[in-house]
């Protein structure tokens, strides 16, 4: 039984991941070529045809932190100590290391270069169970679920202050897991509470209702399903008719802008990893009673456990895998990406003070990668083991006959590339199939302000 919470760190240097050694990486290397071979007949007619990015995103992150797909010579600039830092695979909700470092990079980035110093909210906008197939076979649908949610709060947060020009702020995120990775597509919006107005004024709204957005919600939701050509009058009134209609809505308190570290951590968890290492368990098949391998995967909150067929579990775990280039979070009004660029231009992106001050530009931050990883680990990969020097990077290496080359001088030449993946086509038809009932409760998804993130590494 292999047990996925990362090894223990020394806290006093920085030390290379090795992420072959969790039970995570064995589960997926050892039943992904099975999951694309078996797909088709197995998985196809829950979860759609066979996406070809996902074998690319698999391949690369089982690359990850590898030496031999190249690596970085970082050099001690007193003694002269030095390493190799292997390359990342960037690969989203998939790679439990660089997501997490995606997660701390937005957050950070959010805080200092969109929001602004006024109070906000959060808001979950969920629908029913019978919807969701529609999302999972189509997942351009997803954006659209997005703009459902801004027009219902733009409407209610503007309407709220009584000025022609009032305009709010806010950046929606898509999340499409639930507690057990099912496939459950909601929103996370963080929100301004109130709307900014005139020469760059703010007014706060009164406390919202979130219960008074569930019907506009669902007006929105179907009309635009069925504008799709997803949905039908019959549907939709089969739907109407229902005693709770599985949409809901929540709203959380409002977090001033002096809790800088609320914010912060509310940022994070709106595009947190679709699944925790920590809470997963590995069984090989030679560990299992049956002969099949396990995982058994724990809630959220502790109390109950799910055991799947890991075939099953990496199946519905690839649902989550973002399309290449999609955009999970999207901003909208005040902080749209037209609106702040156009503030930029003319000068007048300062006139309401920012949540906290920003003294680096985008661009500087998302080069700044050790200081993130410091963030992360809790190390400085810059701090000579040896002397506790300054060290910096001296060399990209990535010609393969290069990085042989050094690898074998060093003694760490031993394995070789994986073949390269060859994708399936879609089949030519897919069975859809969905459950009636309606969806859990919004307040599965809520956060307060100083909500201790997961560690996903």
């Amino acid at each position: 039984m292999l047990n996925c919470a990362p090894q223990p760190y020394d806290f006093g240097v920085y030390q290379p991941r090795k992420p072959g050694t969790s039970g995570y990486y064995r589960c997926v290397e050892t039943h992904f070529e099975d999951l694309e071979t078996v797909w088709d007949d197995r998985y196809a007619r829950k979860y759609g045809f066979w996406r070809p990015y996902v074998i690319d995103v698999i391949f690369r992150y089982l690359n990850c932190g590898d030496l031999h797909f190249g690596f970085a010579r970082v050099k001690c600039e007193d003694c002269g100590h030095e390493y190799l830092l292997p390359f990342s695979c960037k690969r989203r909700h998939f790679c439990p290391s660089c997501h997490q470092k995606r997660v701390v990079e937005f957050g950070e980035w959010l805080c200092t270069e969109v929001l602004k110093y006024v109070p906000h909210r959060q808001w979950v906008f969920s629908i029913p169970k019978r919807l969701r197939i529609y999302f999972m076979m189509d997942r351009k649908l997803l954006a659209k679920l997005s703009q459902c949610a801004w027009k219902v709060l733009n409407l209610y947060l503007t309407q709220a202050v009584a000025y022609n020009d009032a305009k709010a702020g806010v950046a929606v995120a898509v999340q499409s897991f639930g507690d057990f990775q099912n496939f459950n597509p909601h929103l996370h919006a963080l929100a301004t509470d109130g709307c900014f107005y005139g020469n760059g004024s703010f007014k706060a709204c009164p406390t919202p209702q979130a219960k008074g957005l569930e019907e506009p919600f669902r007006h929105e939701v179907f009309k635009m399903l069925k504008a799709e050509g997803k949905i039908n009058d019959v549907v939709i009134e089969n739907m109407m008719n229902w005693r709770h209609s599985g949409f809901n809505v929540y709203c959380g308190n409002a977090i001033w802008p002096h809790n800088e570290e609320g914010l912060v951590n509310l940022a994070r968890y709106i595009i947190r990893a679709s699944f925790s290492q920590e809470r997963m368990t590995y069984i090989p098949a030679n560990d299992s009673s049956d002969g099949v391998s396990k995982v058994i995967y724990q809630s959220k909150d502790g109390t109950s456990t799910k055991t799947f067929d890991a075939l099953d579990w990496l199946a519905q775990l690839v649902t989550h895998i973002p399309n290449k280039g999609e955009q999970m979070v999207r901003y909208y009004g005040f902080y749209s990406n037209k609106s702040r660029g156009l503030r930029k231009k003319a000068g007048t992106d300062d006139a309401v003070p920012a949540l906290i001050e920003s003294e680096v530009s985008s661009k500087e931050f998302r080069k700044n990668w050790a200081r993130l990883i410091q963030k992360i680990y809790n190390v400085n990969p810059l701090l000579c083991p040896k002397c506790s020097g300054p060290m910096r990077i001296i060399a990209f290496i990535e010609d393969e006959h290069l990085v042989k080359k050094i690898l074998k001088h060093l003694g760490l030449w031993d394995g070789k590339r994986k073949p390269t993946p060859i994708a399936n086509g879609p089949p030519s038809e897919v069975i859809i199939i969905y459950d009636e009932s309606s969806s859990s409760s919004a307040d599965d998804y809520m956060i307060d302000a100083d909500y201790p993130i997961e560690t996903y590494l």
